[in-house]
């Protein structure tokens, strides 16, 4: 089995200990955003679109499908108060975004980054104490900070299995 651990990669960096509130957030979403982006580089498309967890629908294409939508969700369409529309179909199938039999990876890995660009442009100006609104509650953009690091470092642990089980490697 192929050991990897503690790669460098001046992409991902974790943030400072003393940084104020904000930088200390978004820092944090960056690493974890990067990692899981590590966590998809060097593989087939087959590798990507593995399940090896025969009772879970999750593969690494899912799993950035999945956060493509994630970051539209939060930070555009509650945080930002955005009407931009869910770019799946959820009707027929409630997890279409992990349904990546006939996706192109080049293509969500590319929507992937623009939602990001997106989420990031959506909510620059924006005060931490500001407030969307998500089924009728206020949300602010502190908290939706916090729940996307905790959802990207959730799937990260996801992302680690899936890519140990897909081809050995384990770390970063």
């Amino acid at each position: 089995m192929a050991m990897v651990a503690d790669i460098k990669d001046p992409r991902r960096i974790e943030p400072a200990f003393l940084l104020d509130e904000r930088a200390m957030l978004e820092g944090w979403l960056e690493f974890h955003r990067m990692t899981l982006l590590f966590k998809c580089e060097g593989l087939t498309d087959a590798q990507r679109k593995a399940r090896p967890v025969g009772t879970s629908l999750m593969s690494l294409h899912g799993l950035v499908r999945h956060m493509a939508e994630v970051e539209r969700q939060w930070f555009r369409r509650v945080v930002a108060q955005d009407d931009a529309p869910l770019v799946l179909d959820y009707t027929t199938d409630e997890d279409a975004d992990f349904a990546v039999e006939e996706a192109d990876w080049e293509a969500d890995l590319s929507w992937w980054q623009s939602e990001i660009t997106a989420a990031r442009e959506a909510v620059a100006r924006l005060p931490l104490d500001h407030t969307g609104v998500r089924r009728g509650e206020d949300v602010s953009l502190r908290w939706a900070y916090n729940h996307m690091i905790e959802e990207y470092a959730r799937h990260n642990g996801h992302a680690d299995l899936i890519r140990e089980l897909v081809e050995g490697s384990v770390g970063w």
